[in-house]
């Protein structure tokens, strides 16, 4: 075996290790496709991770929580928060390519911020004005 062949091979085979380190650290975390942020599956309050916790956007990945069946792919916005009878909020998404609206989880360290604007956006946008209350 030449020189250059062995080096090849090293290369080669170093690069099939960087390629299983990067497939195993995709497993422990994702990149959000709206903002960038880096994200770790692990979140308290949820046994999996489905949005990023600083945008609250999503991925149409699943067509059934957790089932990674969905063949869209696309991005999904944080259209609404939901309260369960518990007081359990929940993001509401809508995939912006085919529409489809899933309820997802909130968890422990998602962004005050986003999730309360989200919560008072029927308030500071209301769908009629508030005037036309006073003469109900």
């Amino acid at each position: 075996m030449s020189r250059d062949s062995t080096s090849r091979t090293k290369r080669s085979g170093s690069r099939n290790t960087s390629r299983r380190a990067r497939a195993e650290a995709r497993a422990e975390s994702f990149r959000c496709l709206q903002c960038g942020l880096d994200v770790p599956m692990s979140a308290p309050g949820t046994d999996h991770r489905n949005h990023c916790p600083n945008c609250l956007w999503s991925r149409h990945l699943d067509d059934t929580p957790g089932d990674r069946e969905a063949d869209c792919g696309a991005r999904m916005e944080p259209l609404a928060i939901s309260v369960r009878g518990d007081g359990e909020w929940v993001l509401v998404h809508r995939c912006t390519h085919c529409g489809v609206i899933h309820a997802n989880r909130t968890a422990g360290d998602d962004n005050a911020l986003p999730l309360t604007r989200l919560a008072v956006r029927p308030l500071a946008q209301p769908p009629f004005p508030f005037e036309r209350l006073g003469s109900l």
